[in-house]
């Protein structure tokens, strides 16, 4: 049996979902730019699933621009809103806890003559609206800032944040990539322009997200093609990745799932904080996203933790998928003041609706026994 507990790095489809996108590979296959039946009805289906999504933060229909996932909208966001606005001015604002997607991004466009700030934050992981305000200058043209931290959990607020950016008109995007549907964004109280979405975090199919734009936004197209996206993102449509996307968060607005995880969030942690020397990161209040949960193991290595754990049949991480295969130490353990040896011993699991109790309950009966196993051999 295989117990799931990297649902920050992808989640499993929700045989919904699935269901949903299986005739739009075998009987409505048309391609959506064509005229035809079989391209209408796609479509079709295509606009139904724009709404829906729309609908989710409140934002209109036309808002919604389907992409390829969480990485291509952040690139679209932010290049797209730099280029078409660097008349304006080049100093760029974002921080130290950010996605590779947002931070390499700032590293490329550095090189291209754009001024980047990258904000701190406190031992929490929050961005201090005060500290943002004090960053923005006349030159700045975009505030770009993680909502859910996709290795801590947590949440920024963003009526505060959205306030000091509408205050110096400044565009202000946000990569919701883990929080989306998992806590509140409505885009007329948040005051936000870009938000950048994906489907394979909330039991979708991967291959496929969104950048929310609000109406009036100044972007220039980084994908240029075919037209498609009303000419902001060319490329032939992803019908059934859409469809299933869309499908997934109709499913994933029930917010009785949301109550679920917490409820195995806190089981979880509970049981982990009755192992000695073991540190929780980020906030375990509303103010932390509802699926992670970071935990330092004093004196041993994560990564001894995780090997061992998936012998057991057991999946977790010990930080971003996207920088698995690198030897940093995590950016955003680093910037919330931990030190080295607690950054090598910190283990993330996140949880989803499909865990259940059992499942928590033979990893906290698992974990202590490679957790003292380990530190009979540790130096420490």
């Amino acid at each position: 049996m295989t117990i799931y507990l990297d649902n920050a790095a992808t989640t499993k489809i929700d045989p919904s979902s699935l269901e949903e996108m299986i005739p739009f590979f075998e009987k409505n296959y048309g391609n959506a730019s064509s005229v035809h039946q079989l391209g209408q009805k796609a479509k079709e289906a295509i606009e139904k699933a724009r709404k829906i999504i729309a609908q989710s933060m409140g934002a209109n229909s036309e808002e919604i621009v389907f992409t390829s996932g969480g990485t291509e909208s952040n690139n679209f966001a932010i290049k797209g809103v730099a280029f078409a606005n660097k008349d304006k001015g080049n100093h760029i604002i974002t921080t130290s806890i950010e996605h590779k997607s947002v931070l390499n991004v700032y590293k490329w466009l550095e090189s291209q003559g754009f001024e980047i700030s990258i904000l701190g934050v406190d031992e929490k992981g929050f961005v201090k609206p005060g500290d943002l305000e004090k960053a923005i200058k006349p030159e700045t043209i975009l505030v770009s800032i993680i909502h859910g931290q996709n290795i801590i959990g947590s949440i920024q607020n963003l009526e505060k944040l959205g306030q000091v950016c509408k205050k110096h008109n400044v565009y202000f995007h946000i990569d919701a990539c883990q929080s989306y549907i998992k806590t509140e964004i409505n885009v007329q109280k948040h005051l936000v322009d870009l938000i950048s979405i994906n489907s394979h975090k909330i039991h979708g199919p991967k291959g496929v997200g969104a950048l929310y734009l609000r109406k009036g936004t100044k972007i220039e197209p980084y994908q240029h093609g075919g037209g498609q996206e009303r000419g902001l993102r060319s490329g032939t449509d992803n019908v059934p990745g859409i469809v299933g996307f869309a499908k997934a968060v109709e499913i994933g607005l029930d917010k009785n799932h949301i109550e679920y995880i917490k409820k195995l969030k806190n089981k979880l942690r509970q049981g982990l904080l009755k192992i000695p020397k073991v540190k929780i990161n980020g906030p375990q209040d509303e103010r932390g996203l509802c699926h992670i949960l970071s935990a330092s193991f004093f004196g041993i290595e994560g990564e001894a933790i995780i090997g061992l754990l998936d012998l057991e049949g057991i999946c977790a991480a010990t930080g971003s998928a996207c920088a698995s295969y690198t030897l940093e130490l995590d950016q955003t353990l680093l910037s919330i003041g931990l030190p080295p040896q607690d950054i090598n011993g910190t283990v993330r699991f996140s949880l989803s609706r499909f865990n259940t109790e059992e499942e928590i309950d033979k990893v906290l009966e698992i974990l202590p026994k490679i957790v003292g196993k380990l530190r009979e051999i540790s130096p420490f």
